[in-house]
């Protein structure tokens, strides 16, 4: 009995000391600064949207554009978009990451450094914030992510002077135009101090060392300046110093399957939710809204542009089936975790009517040959979208609003005229950088080794002439 007792007593002490050992370690762990830890689930949805955007590209974009060109230059187009996104990704590795996603010093306004230049300091154990305060993923992850939205902005441009340009003036052009035209863009709308700072610091100082175009107020979610704007402009700018195609109005230039081009829409829009979605940076409720608003945008716009054929040609088609639903993923990009549901819709049933304006009448009229539509889908589309944004934001029109991280994560909106305000700075200031950017890069590429095949490649077809291969054995 008295050995009991004494085993009782002993327990009961080291139960006494083990409470207060675990007491003074909990005072002290909340006493420690508290450093944030990626959630698993966070990481792993970031894992899956890289995946589904390089989707978007390969094979998504390559057959949507693809299918538009004619057989003889269905191999080039899947060439170009193929070599272009490897190329794209080595420059991001190298210096792009740094340049998007760093502090520029005395240019940090419009440009980041060369602090990261060869993906120095980055390693599976760095992390980047997300939109909520402390909340972090993984630093690799959010490179190889951004790494996918460079690489398919840099390829959407070549729709615009497709079936004509040199490969080797390609090649070119993906190492140069990212790097003065998309690197700078992407920081001057996404890079910040981040929400920890935002919300331990006054409003001003968070601009000031924000990217200017952050600075401005600009709202834009997963790209609609950066990536649809940009490209838009960039694939103008490109067909006109390009030229014409030979034939261009004389001849009979039908897209060569209409299939592949769908199952290309249908790619993109499968990838495009890791595109909206995947740039909440997060899994959870705001994901699920862009997410949501990614469907129905699309599909709005879907069903208008084949109804306005349908009215005026007494036809629907499945190319403008096909057109709708890229509009609407386009209109929607940088509205996608702003917009309610019903912002969404009404954003997709406005994009496709001035969408099919600008590709079937102003194209006519100012005669130039943007072969695959890429300025009056991307960046019309993109236009409406940004400029939008700064309306369907709107709580009062079922919007998300805008997160006030200073007071805790309060929605708050500062007036539809103030924001929209905010959004055409954003586009004007992207309109003019990638104007005069992509005019200087086709400008040097144009005056040193041409941008332009022979008149006889052209008419030969660039995969034979180019690559020696075709697309189709016949």
């Amino acid at each position: 009995m008295r050995l009991e007792s004494l085993k009782k007593a002993g327990l009961a002490t080291l139960a006494s000391v083990g409470m207060l050992a675990m007491t003074a370690g909990v005072a002290w762990a909340q006493a420690a600064p508290k450093v944030p830890v990626p959630d698993k689930g966070d990481t792993a949805w970031m894992l899956v949207s890289t995946i589904l955007v390089l989707l978007m590209i390969v094979p998504g974009l390559a057959l949507f554009y693809g299918g538009l060109v004619r057989a003889k230059n269905m191999l080039s187009v899947l060439t170009q978009t193929m070599v272009i996104t490897c190329i794209v990704m080595v420059v991001w590795a190298l210096w792009g990451y740094s340049e998007a996603f760093s502090d520029g010093y005395g240019l940090n306004a419009y440009v980041g450094g060369l602090s990261k230049a060869l993906l120095k300091g980055v390693d599976p154990s760095t992390t980047v914030e997300t939109f909520s305060r402390g909340v972090v993923i993984p630093e690799i992850v959010f490179v190889a992510f951004q790494m996918t939205f460079a690489a398919i902005t840099t390829a959407l441009v070549i729709g615009g002077f497709a079936e004509r340009m040199k490969f080797a003036a390609i090649c070119v052009f993906s190492v140069l135009w990212p790097t003065l035209v998309y690197f700078p863009i992407a920081h001057m709308v996404w890079w910040w101090p981040g929400p920890e700072f935002a919300s331990t610091h006054p409003a001003d100082a968070t601009s000031a060392g924000a990217g200017m175009i952050w600075a401005f107020g600009a709202l834009d979610f997963a790209g609609g300046t950066v990536v649809h704007i940009n490209a838009g402009i960039a694939a103008l700018v490109g067909a006109i110093l390009c030229g014409k195609r030979l034939g261009y109005k004389s001849e009979p230039m039908a897209p060569h399957s209409l299939t592949l081009t769908m199952v290309g829409a249908a790619l993109l829009w499968v990838g495009w939710f890791g595109f909206n979605a995947g740039s909440n940076l997060e899994a959870n409720g705001y994901a699920g809204l862009a997410m949501l608003n990614t469907f129905l945008a699309t599909a709005a716009a879907g069903i208008a542009w084949p109804a306005l054929e349908w009215i005026m040609k007494g036809k629907p088609s499945l190319l403008g089936a096909a057109s709708g639903v890229v509009a609407g993923l386009v209109a929607i990009t940088p509205a996608a975790g702003f917009a309610g549901p019903m912002g969404a819709i009404v954003l997709g049933l406005v994009v496709s009517p001035v969408c099919l304006l600008f590709v079937s009448v102003v194209k006519n009229k100012l005669g130039y040959d943007d072969s695959l539509d890429v300025f009056g889908v991307h960046c019309v589309g993109g236009i409406i979208g940004a400029i939008a944004t700064g309306i369907v934001v709107d709580p009062a029109l079922g919007g998300a609003g805008i997160v006030d991280y200073t007071a805790g994560g309060a929605a708050v909106y500062p007036g539809m005229a103030t924001q929209v305000i905010a959004q055409l700075k954003g586009v004007l200031t992207t309109i003019v950088w990638s104007g005069v950017g992509s005019l200087i890069v086709f400008g040097l590429i144009k005056v040193t080794i041409g941008l332009r095949v022979k008149p006889e490649v052209e008419r030969e077809g660039l995969d034979i002439a180019e690559h020696g291969e075709r697309a189709y054995n016949m």
